[in-house]
C-alpha cells in the first residue's frame, strides 16, 4: 500500500468515528473457534496476531480472553480508535503497529493465533503460514467473488474465489472451510512437526 492508501484508510475511519457509530463487535467465527486460553497448556505468553485489524475489535475480544495480541493495520486513526478502546476496557497486552502489509515482514514460528478479516493479499499467505507456531492456528475469512452481484466495481483483484482460501491450509488440520454467499471461510491448526 501506499501513502495514497494510508490516506484513504484515515478517513474512512475518521469519518466513521465522527458518524458516533457503535464500536464493532467482534466477529463470531472467533468465538466458535478461538481455544480458551486454559487450552493452550502454556506457561508462556500467547500470542495472537490480528492483521489488518481495522478498529482492532478482533484483537481486542481476544486480548480479553487473556492473549498478547499484535494489532496491525496500515490507519494510524483505526489503531488510536482500538487503542481508546484498550484503555476503556484496561486492556494492557495489546500491542499496536502501524504498518504498510505491502512491506511487511511477518516474523518466523511467532504466533499462537492469527486472525485475519476482510483482507486479502495473496503474497503474504506464505509469511502468515510461516508466522504460526506448529499447533497453532489461522483464522481468515474475507470476500469471494460472489461479492460482485452485491458490489459490482469491487476489485477482483481482493476477492477469493470459491475454495482458494481453504487451498491456502490445505496441509493442514482444517477445522472449518465454507464458501457461504459472498464470505470464505478457513480455521485451521497448524501440524506439529
Amino acid at each position: 500500500m501506499s501513502a495514497r492508501d494510508r490516506v484513504y484508510w484515515d478517513t474512512i475511519y475518521r469519518d466513521a468515528g465522527a458518524r458516533a457509530k457503535p464500536y464493532p463487535d467482534p466477529d463470531p467465527l472467533l468465538f466458535m473457534y478461538t481455544p480458551p486460553m486454559t487450552a493452550t497448556g502454556s506457561s508462556h505468553d500467547v500470542l495472537a496476531l490480528d492483521l489488518a485489524c481495522g478498529l482492532g475489535q478482533n484483537g481486542l475480544w481476544l486480548a480479553s480472553q487473556g492473549y498478547v495480541v499484535d494489532l496491525v493495520d496500515i490507519s494510524r486513526v483505526a489503531l488510536m480508535r482500538a487503542q481508546e478502546q484498550a484503555h476503556a476496557r484496561g486492556l494492557r497486552n495489546v500491542n499496536f503497529l502501524q504498518t504498510d502489509l505491502d512491506q511487511a515482514k511477518l516474523e518466523p514460528l511467532t504466533y499462537d493465533l492469527v486472525c485475519v478479516f476482510r483482507y486479502l493479499r495473496r503474497d503474504l499467505f506464505p509469511q502468515i503460514r510461516a508466522s504460526i507456531k506448529p499447533g497453532g492456528r489461522i483464522i481468515y475469512e474475507t470476500f469471494n467473488t460472489n461479492y460482485l452481484e452485491l458490489e459490482p466495481t469491487f476489485e477482483r483483484d481482493y476477492l477469493l474465489e470459491e475454495g482458494e482460501l481453504a487451498s491456502y491450509f490445505a496441509d493442514w488440520q482444517v477445522l472449518r472451510h465454507t464458501d457461504n454467499g459472498f464470505i470464505s471461510q478457513v480455521v485451521a491448526i497448524k501440524p506439529e512437526g
